[in-house]
């Protein structure tokens, strides 16, 4: 059982979510996915295992992934998900209920906010508080965003790429796009079946995109066996693809990041811009190890853009330090308090 100053910053991502206890770091990391019984609407799994069950559940059960390009898209499930981490972490017993800080990204609109706020109180927590994802991933990234510098941050994760200027704690010039790591499998998907007349899934196309997959010529190719199915016989087939093959599938989905990248630089102040074109660009999330991402960004923009350390937890740690600022917080930003007031 835990005391009175328990406080947990969640990351709220599409493709997974990472869990911050204060005093202990990133406690949980797991696929946003639930699996559910539709007879009975039991819930079988959540996490890594529901995650395996994608596209081989028999017809009453259901693997969800109730979060689609950052937001709540199955408030219901969401609410299940996420108690059933609250308590995972935090213990079923608490004698006071967590406060929660939960990040999303920074285009979404005062609806998306309301449904982020009331998911997390449902689920058990006490206040809680919304951070937006630039923010979260610069403090994450080690950036010190109190100063006056210019600082850009590219946030690519499973539902959107985030892109932003901040200078003195605050969000100077942004641009939220709902292309990343999930638009990234969708395009080999696409590819595959329109090239190859192989139809693959979810996990075989993230899985290309791990191992192949590059948004920037490579000097050495990188070749992987494909297993799917075969569209004219319907039966299973492999074939060997390569990473020349990947560049071509992913193409048109990451040259929208690189233009978001340049549209936010046209609209940053020129100073701020000296600032960035000093320090480089920084790029977070999962969908920034992209192989190649990064220097399609630098050739676009002519900036030095890198890589932040631990690009995955990179929102999630920086959530979970702005805990030590909940006061300003509470002035800033968007909390259940708030919200019960306006109401």
């Amino acid at each position: 059982m835990f005391g009175l100053g328990m406080e947990v910053g969640i990351d709220l991502g599409t493709a997974s979510i990472l869990v911050f206890i204060k005093g202990k770091g990133i406690v949980l990391q797991e696929p946003s996915v639930v699996a559910i019984d539709k007879n009975t609407n039991q819930l079988l799994a959540v996490g890594e295992e529901a995650r395996k069950m994608i596209g081989r559940t028999p017809g009453n059960i259901v693997a969800i992934r109730p979060l689609r390009d950052g937001v709540i898209s199955d408030y219901e499930v969401t609410e299940r998900m996420l108690r059933y981490f609250i308590n995972k972490t935090c213990g079923k017993r608490k004698l006071f209920k967590p406060k929660i800080i939960v990040c999303v990204p920074s285009g979404v609109t005062e609806v998306e906010k309301r449904a982020a706020i009331e998911a997390t109180t449902e689920a058990g927590g006490g206040t809680a508080y919304l951070i937006e994802e630039p923010i979260a991933a610069a403090i994450g990234a080690g950036l010190d965003i109190t100063k006056p510098d210019g600082n850009m941050v590219v946030d690519i994760g499973g539902g959107t790429a985030d892109v932003a200027v901040i200078a003195l704690g605050g969000v100077v010039a942004s641009k939220s796009i709902k292309i990343a790591g999930d638009r990234f499998d969708e395009a080999i998907v696409k590819y595959m079946r329109k090239k190859h007349n192989l139809l693959i899934g979810e996990r075989t196309a993230e899985e290309l995109k791990i191992k192949v997959g590059c948004a920037y010529q490579l000097q050495k190719i990188r070749r992987m066996d494909c297993r799917g199915r075969d569209l004219i016989s319907g039966l299973p087939k492999t074939i060997s693809t390569n990473s020349d093959e990947m560049l071509e599938a992913l193409g048109e989905t990451v040259m929208f990041i690189a233009d978001a990248v340049h549209a936010v630089l046209e609209k940053t102040p020129p100073e701020l811009g000296a600032d960035i074109s000093n320090r480089g660009i920084i790029m977070t999330g999962g969908g920034s190890l992209l192989t190649g991402l990064n220097k399609l960004i630098e050739e676009r923009t002519g900036i030095t853009t890198y890589i932040a350390e631990d690009a995955i937890s990179c929102v999630a740690k920086g959530t979970g330090k702005s805990l030590e600022s909940l006061d300003v917080l509470e002035r800033s930003m968007m909390s259940s308090k708030r919200f019960r007031k306006n109401r």
